[in-house]
């Protein structure tokens, strides 16, 4: 049952990355790249990763791809120009893709890789917790590569931003150092007034 679990959803992420590059639509690419990762969480599971599996999904489908749409969204990318190149660029294409294959099939051939030379994970004991190794790995012999992939995603964040933020007329807006100069007596007036008798 794990070696079928393991082909379905293999097949179901080679055939959504294979979308994604081949989507003329972007959004229909970001649903395909949803769905691959979703597979791959599947994969990490059968792993015994669970927590990479969750993380995978909460981060990256529920956060990163939704903001990978709103920003394909957003841009309004006009297709045309890319249909009409799309013949010119495909024998380039063609080529590096037979050399992607080439360079997989040397590497992940059934001479280095295959169910016969990488045996599945031994069961973890029942105290085992994947989070706490995980932990450990990640912020003792992988801490500068950990906080290199960090300051990467801030950019991509700023990046986001600054091609989503597009200013528009009539819209008014805040300057940060006018507002610290603020004083109270000019923008609260205290009115005295006397007070109303009963006659």
């Amino acid at each position: 049952m794990t070696k079928l679990l393991f082909f379905v959803f293999a097949i179901i992420v080679v055939a959504a990355a294979l979308r994604v590059i081949t989507a003329r639509n972007p959004v229909h690419a970001v649903l395909s790249l949803v769905l691959a990762f979703v597979a791959s969480s599947g994969l990490w599971l059968l792993l015994e990763a669970e927590f990479l599996a969750v993380v995978l999904v909460l981060v990256y489908v529920g956060a990163v791809m939704v903001l990978f749409l709103f920003v394909v969204m957003m841009l309004d990318i006009n297709l045309a120009p890319l249909r009409e190149g799309f013949i010119r660029y495909l024998p380039v294409g063609a080529l590096v893709a037979l050399l992607i294959v080439v360079q997989l099939v040397m590497v992940l051939g059934p001479t280095r890789f295959g169910i016969e030379l990488v045996p599945p994970p031994a069961p973890a004991a029942a105290g085992h917790s994947n989070t706490e190794a995980l932990g450990v790995l990640l912020y003792t012999v992988y801490v500068y590569p950990f906080e290199v992939a960090a300051v990467i995603l801030l950019v991509a964040i700023v990046a986001a931003i600054a091609l989503t933020m597009r200013r528009r007329a009539g819209t008014r807006y805040m300057r940060p150092h006018e507002q610290v100069q603020v004083r109270r007596e000019d923008r609260v007036r205290l009115v005295k007034m006397p007070s109303e008798t009963d006659r």
